[in-house]
């Protein structure tokens, strides 16, 4: 039977830097890292006593705000089957990023969008 942990918090903002100073400030995470993502975008990774915070810039025009939360698993390919099995719906395969770290998504009641990963981001 797979485990599951809570991983991440993925957030947008039009100002990433920003965003991650509010929470430095009213909540005191600290900021793990902050990297252009390649194109010229802000990317910051806060640490909230555990809880990792992820925010990523995102063009004017398009969704800010929470993108998805991460849940993390031992065995994602008997997970994905699992709940394919529940009827739950999934907007992306399980897709290998890296050696070391694959996701899948799925959508939650409320069009909640939970990417589901085996290693950690």
């Amino acid at each position: 039977m797979p485990e599951y942990w809570f991983d991440h918090i993925h957030l947008r903002s039009l100002n990433p830097i920003k965003t991650a100073e509010f929470y430095e400030q009213m909540f005191g995470a600290k900021r793990v890292s902050s990297r252009d993502s390649g194109d010229g975008r802000a990317m910051v990774k806060l640490d909230l006593k555990g809880v990792t915070i992820l925010i990523n810039q995102t063009a004017e025009g398009t969704q800010t705000g929470l993108v998805h939360f991460g849940i993390r698993t031992d065995k994602l390919e008997e997970s994905v089957s699992a709940m394919k099995e529940k009827g739950v719906k999934f907007t992306q395969d399980i897709r290998q990023a890296r050696p070391d770290f694959k996701m899948s998504f799925l959508v939650a009641p409320e069009e909640v969008s939970i990417e589901l990963q085996e290693g950690q981001f």
